[in-house]
């Protein structure tokens, strides 16, 4: 599949712009996509969870980390990093926050001394997007390794459970990002890796142009979906209709859920901190 040939033949005059956020929040729960990017003067954001937080910190760490040059990127230098980027928004006191504060500095100590002092990022936090004939895809990867041949997709993880071989072979997002990363940078990319920084763990995928393409065709179905309802919504139509809600254990930390009474029903309200580990 030749990334350049995706933006010639066939290519109608207007095209749907999405990112991989976008396409799993439409996929997760219409009615959640409706209110946090359709709506107009109502703030998304609800309050702060403990779990996002330590996520943040550890992705500015990282990022700052491969800011510095190959030999400063110590173990000691690493854990430095998260408290420069430190933050206790959403833990229960600042006993519980120190306690995590000194695990993720753990985590990044330890990750910085399996790194290899060669390694050469050529995107941190790099917007990349690419044109094909139905959809923009668009977003930001958290880092572009250059491995000689190829350059790799890398996506930092902090959840309770090391992500799989499977996850990084489904991952929508992964996929769009080597595609476009590939367009963006013209090099090529087809391996995409998620690593779970608590542990070290790396679960990787090598894809290939059936792959690919297959995940870009159901991206752009999702996409033209959920236009195809942001247009009717406009023309007038029913909103609960076109945007029906999709409950999951996921609406005890939805951040619309204060809005929606089937979420609130579905699941119960948690402490901020209630999905950290340990």
């Amino acid at each position: 599949m030749d990334s350049g040939q995706l933006a010639l033949d066939g290519m109608p005059a207007r095209l749907v712009r999405t990112t991989p956020a976008r396409l799993a929040t439409w996929a997760g729960c219409p009615r959640r996509y409706r209110m946090t990017y359709l709506d107009r003067g109502t703030s998304a954001r609800g309050r702060a969870w403990a779990h996002h937080t330590l996520g943040a910190v550890v992705h500015l760490a990282l990022r700052a980390l491969f800011e510095l040059p190959p030999a400063q990127r110590t173990p000691a230098a690493a854990a430095a990093q998260v408290d420069r980027h430190w933050s206790a928004e959403g833990f229960r006191d600042p006993a519980q926050a120190a306690v995590h504060r000194e695990r993720a500095r753990g985590w990044l100590a330890d990750y910085a001394t399996d790194l290899d002092v060669d390694a050469h990022p050529v995107g941190l936090e790099r917007w990349v997007s690419v044109t094909t004939p139905r959809m923009v895809a668009e977003g930001r990867v958290d880092r572009i390794d250059d491995r000689g041949a190829e350059l790799v997709v890398v996506d930092y993880k902090t959840s309770r459970t090391p992500p799989t071989g499977a996850d990084a072979r489904d991952s929508r997002a992964l996929a769009l990002y080597a595609v476009a990363t590939r367009y963006t940078l013209r090099r090529p990319c087809r391996r995409v890796e998620l690593h779970h920084v608590p542990t070290g763990e790396v679960a990787a995928w090598q894809h290939d142009d059936a792959t690919l393409g297959r995940h870009l065709a159901e991206a752009a179905d999702a996409a033209e979906q959920a236009a195809a309802a942001a247009e009717l919504l406009d023309a007038g139509g029913d909103p609960d209709t076109l945007f029906p809600p999709r409950t999951s254990p996921r609406c005890s930390t939805c951040e619309v859920r204060w809005r929606c009474p089937e979420g609130r029903a579905a699941a119960p309200e948690l402490e901020p901190w209630a999905l950290l580990e340990g």
